[in-house]
């Protein structure tokens, strides 16, 4: 069976980090690119950080570059999202999902977990 799941997320000041993992199961990590998505109260869910199966490039939404670091540990089967910076605009339940070659559609992932609230608040 299939299955990500999510944990790391909790609530956290401003200028916080966190560090959220994805724990894979039923495949094999290295085969599959990983993304990060975040979905706030009353919006779309949105790409937040995608890491592709091969060469560990990686991709990142504008509102976090500079403040999120995705990685993986295929030996581990986990991939991680460490968060810097946090803001307060970052609050939401964080997912991880599958996908062959990294995508700005979310409709190209699946296998999502279940997520993780992140709550960036002082």
């Amino acid at each position: 069976q299939v299955q990500l799941v999510e944990s790391g997320g909790g609530l956290v000041q401003p200028g916080g980090s966190l560090r959220l993992s994805c724990a894979a199961s039923g495949f094999t990590l290295n085969d599959y690119a990983i993304g990060w998505f975040r979905q706030a109260p009353g919006k779309e869910r949105e790409g937040v950080s995608c890491i592709s199966s091969s060469f560990g490039s990686t991709s990142y939404a504008d509102s976090v570059k500079g403040r999120f670091t995705i990685s993986r540990d295929n030996a581990k089967k986990e991939v991680y999202l460490h968060m810097n910076s946090l803001k307060p605009e970052d609050t939401a339940v964080y997912y991880c999902a599958a996908t062959y070659r990294c995508s700005t559609r979310i409709g190209d992932f699946g296998s999502w977990g279940q997520g993780t609230q992140v709550t960036v608040s002082s």
